[in-house]
This record gives C-alpha cells, sequence and structure tokens, in this order.
C-alpha cells in the first residue's frame, strides 16, 4: 500500500525546463545531473517496492524535521510494527570501501562521502521523531546500490548495505515477513505522511532571467523547439511528434509560470515566450479556458 508516492521535486523539473532554455554553468550542469540520477535511482528502487505483495504501507521521498534538523528519506515500509527505511545511491563503476579509514572510494582514488555517516544520522533523527510523537518501533536502515553497472571492492558483511545484485532477493525476504493486522502501523503512516515537509528550504538554482531564456515551444517527445504549426496540430521537425497546438501551448506557459511564479501572465506575455501563435484572440482562448483570469479589459492576466 503506497501511501505517499515518489514525483518529481520542484527543483528537478525547474532544471529539467532551464537545461532546454538556457546554457547552464558546468557547476549547475553537473549538481542538475548528480540531482535528475539521484531521482532515476530512487524510480529504479520504486519499481522493486511496487511488487510487494504484502500489506505494507510504502512512503517515498520524506523530508522532516526534528529538534530544528532537517533529514531526507528517501523510501519507507513499515512493516507489522517494524520500519524499513533506505537511502538509495544510483552509484555507477566500480568502487572500493576502505574499512581501516571507514571511506569510500571511486576508483582509482576518488573518495566519496560516506553513505553509512549519512544513513546512522538519518536513523538517529528518525527515532527521535518517532518518540517525539509517542513512537517505539525497531528501526532498520538499509543502503540501496541501485545501478546495475556498480561493483563494491571489499564490501563489508556486516554493515546494511544492499547491492544490485541482492535487491530482488531482499524484496523477496520482506515478501515472507508474517504480516499482522496492527493499527499502529497505520496511525505511523498518517503521521509520518502528516509530518512531511512539502517543500525543501534546500534549492541550488541558478540565477535566471526572462530575457535571458530561449523562447518557444519545444516538443513533449524529444524537446526540440523545431515545431511548425498547421490548423490546430503543432509538428514536431526533429522527431515528428504531433500534439495539439492548445495542449503546447498550455504546457509551455505551465513552464512559464513555474520558472516565474510572481510573474503576471497575461496575453503579450505568452504570444512573446510561445512564438508559435500569432494570433491574440487564439492565445486568448487557450488562456480562457485552461487557466483563472484575474481583472479585465487590458488588465487582465491568469493564474
Amino acid at each position: 500500500m503506497i501511501i505517499k508516492h515518489r514525483k518529481e521535486s520542484e527543483e528537478l523539473t525547474i532544471f529539467n525546463v532551464l537545461n532546454r532554455r538556457m546554457t547552464l554553468s558546468n557547476k549547475d550542469r553537473q549538481y542538475y545531473f548528480g540531482i535528475k540520477k539521484g531521482y532515476e535511482g530512487e524510480v529504479m528502487f520504486d519499481e522493486f517496492t511496487e511488487k510487494l505483495i504484502s500489506d505494507f504501507y510504502i512512503l517515498n521521498d520524506l523530508l522532516f524535521k526534528v529538534n530544528n534538523t532537517l533529514f531526507q528519506i528517501d523510501s519507507l515500509i513499515i512493516i507489522s510494527g517494524k520500519i524499513y527505511f533506505f537511502e538509495v545511491k544510483n552509484f555507477e563503476g566500480d568502487y572500493l570501501y576502505n574499512a581501516d579509514l571507514d571511506s569510500l572510494y571511486k576508483l582509482p582514488n576518488k573518495e566519496y562521502s560516506n553513505p553509512l555517516h549519512q544513513i546512522k544520522r538519518s536513523e538517529s533523527l528518525l527515532r527521535q521523531l518517532l518518540q517525539n510523537n509517542g513512537y517505539n518501533l525497531s528501526i532498520e536502515a538499509n543502503i540501496v546500490f541501485i545501478n546495475p553497472e556498480f561493483t563494491l571492492y571489499q564490501a563489508p558483511l556486516n554493515k546494511h548495505f544492499i547491492l544490485p545484485t541482492q535487491v530482488k532477493s531482499f524484496i523477496q525476504k520482506l515478501n515472507a515477513v508474517q504480516i499482522s493486522n496492527n493499527d499502529e502501523s497505520s496511525h505511523l503512516a498518517s503521521k509520518l505522511v502528516s509530518l512531511h515537509i512539502k517543500k525543501s528550504p534546500y534549492t541550488h538554482l541558478p540565477e535566471y532571467k526572462f530575457e535571458q531564456l530561449k523562447k518557444g515551444v519545444n516538443c513533449s517527445f524529444c524537446y526540440s523547439f523545431s515545431i511548425s504549426v498547421r490548423g490546430q496540430v503543432c509538428t514536431c521537425g526533429s522527431c515528428g511528434y504531433e500534439e495539439s497546438v492548445e495542449t503546447a501551448v498550455v504546457r509551455a506557459i505551465k513552464e512559464l509560470m513555474l520558472l516565474f511564479p510572481d510573474l503576471k501572465v497575461t496575453n503579450s506575455v505568452v504570444m512573446e515566450w510561445c512564438r508559435i501563435v500569432n494570433c491574440r484572440k487564439r492565445i486568448s482562448r487557450i488562456l480562457t479556458r485552461n487557466f483563472k483570469a484575474v481583472g479585465n479589459s487590458r488588465w487582465t492576466f491568469y493564474k
């Protein structure tokens, strides 16, 4: 039972749009690719947990605050009064775990933050959060290396590492857990959802302005801006994908509203942003059908 589904963060969604409409700096591009790859890894793990056949409570992508400290949990499963939570890593390539230094390296010699330190911190904070809300459940924390192209040399046997070849068997192990009806598990799942912080205060978006962004409507399939309009249909000149003009324009307007939440979206602004429809009346009809008009006459804008 998936109590909280995973969805793309607003930060990643904005980066996806900006990556198509401006040239990101090397630093911003590296950060963007990092959070994108992390999200893709979490989605890969979701494909496994969705195959659980028992009545578990599954909560994805949680952000909590306890004692003025924020912490994130990629996935959490409540089973018969026990909590399993997972930190998902989409690492790729050959890595080495150095037990003497308690460190993780990407070969040949690039050191990474040890995910064990992160998960121990999260486990401690989760336990405090539970105790603060009157719960005292057993917790098992695991680090999931989800990418099939990941290899970890000298992987410790006594650490909660789940390697790519072990994910399937771990899910089978969970499926074999004896389930007992427990109202506490249901109440806890609801409580955790209520405690989840919806908007992270930590984002690292680049600076951008309306004037510097590429204008136009891009293809929803290949993201090319080579769009031509004939009648009610947009056609991509790169891949041939077709969609209605209204669908394409609405999608572009939503991108505009996402990037500039304080901007008054008027007919003129949308024409400049989309550039594939030259008829003001047509743009006005699309705006009126799909958004809420505020004001009247030439002062009208849309939300």
